[in-house]
C-alpha cells in the first residue's frame, strides 16, 4: 500500500542525511520472523469486545488515505483511545536491508521517537505505531498519548503490542511498522503491502515502554493494560 505521498513530500528536506537510492540492497523477502510469538493472555475477542461503539473524541474524522473521504473518528474509552482503520506500512527510521531508499520510495531515515541511544527506531524489528500529528481535529498529547505508549494493534483475530513511534499526517490515519505488520501476517512491504481495512488500533493512555526500543517489555506492560482495559469497559 503506497505511504502518504503528501506527507512524505512535504517532510523532504527537514530531515537531514536523507538516503541515496541505490546505497543498499533491495531486500523484499521473505521478512524477518516476527520477535515475539506470544502476545500477551488477553484475546483479540476480548479486545474487541470493548470497542463496538465509538465515543468520539476526535472534532472531526480521518481519511486513511489520500485519495479517501474522512470517515474514521478517534474514539474514547476508560484508559484508551482507539481507531479502526487500515494499515499502511511505515518502514522510516534507521536504514536497513529491507528499509531505505531502495526498497521504499518515500522512506525518511528519522522517526519522530527515538531509542534510548538518540538514534531513529528500526522500523522492520520493532513494533511501533503512527499517531496523526497534532491538529485541531486531534492532539494526541492531550489524550495522554505519548511517544513509547503502549499500543495493541488487532487485526484477523490476531493482537500485537507495539509502542507509539512515529507520527504521521494531520489529516490521514492507520500506519504502522514494518514489524507490526509482519507479526500480524500483513504483507510488510513498504511500496505494496498493508491491509486495506479491518486493523483496529487500541493507545492505553498515560502508559510508556522504557526504553522504548524494547519489545518484550512493551508485551509485558501491554498484557497488564490489556487486561485492566477488558475489565474496566
Amino acid at each position: 500500500m503506497r505511504k502518504r505521498l503528501a506527507f512524505v513530500l512535504a517532510a523532504a528536506g527537514l530531515l537531514a542525511g536523507s538516503v541515496t537510492a541505490g546505497a543498499h540492497a533491495n531486500t523484499r523477502g521473505p521478512a524477518p520472523a516476527p520477535a515475539s510469538t506470544k502476545e500477551g493472555t488477553v484475546t483479540a475477542a476480548q479486545l474487541l469486545a470493548k470497542v463496538q461503539s465509538c465515543s468520539q473524541i476526535s472534532s472531526g474524522k480521518y481519511r486513511t488515505d489520500e485519495e479517501t473521504s474522512a470517515t474514521v473518528p478517534v474514539c474514547g474509552a476508560n484508559g484508551a483511545v482507539f481507531w479502526k482503520a487500515d494499515m499502511d506500512i511505515d518502514c522510516d527510521g534507521q536504514v536497513t536491508s529491507r528499509c531505505n531508499g531502495d526498497t521504499d520510495p518515500w522512506f525518511q531515515d528519522d522517526t519522530a521517537f527515538h531509542q534510548s541511544d538518540g538514534k531513529p527506531l528500526v522500523a522492520d524489528t520493532l513494533p511501533y505505531v503512527v499517531v496523526p500529528s497534532p491538529s485541531s481535529t486531534w492532539d494526541y498529547r492531550q489524550a495522554g498519548i505519548k511517544g513509547g505508549g503502549v499500543v495493541a494493534v488487532i487485526y484477523n483475530n490476531k493482537v500485537q503490542y507495539a509502542v507509539v513511534g512515529d507520527t504521521g499526517p494531520t489529516a490521514i490515519i492507520g500506519e504502522a511498522s514494518y514489524a507490526t505488520a509482519n507479526a500480524l501476517g500483513i504483507d510488510p512491504d513498504p511500496e505494496t503491502g498493508g491491509a486495506e481495512s479491518g486493523v483496529t488500533y487500541i493507545l492505553f493512555k498515560d502508559s510508556s515502554v522504557s526504553p522504548i526500543e524494547n519489545h518484550d517489555k512493551a508485551v509485558s506492560v501491554g498484557d497488564g493494560l490489556a487486561k485492566q482495559f477488558v475489565q474496566n469497559n
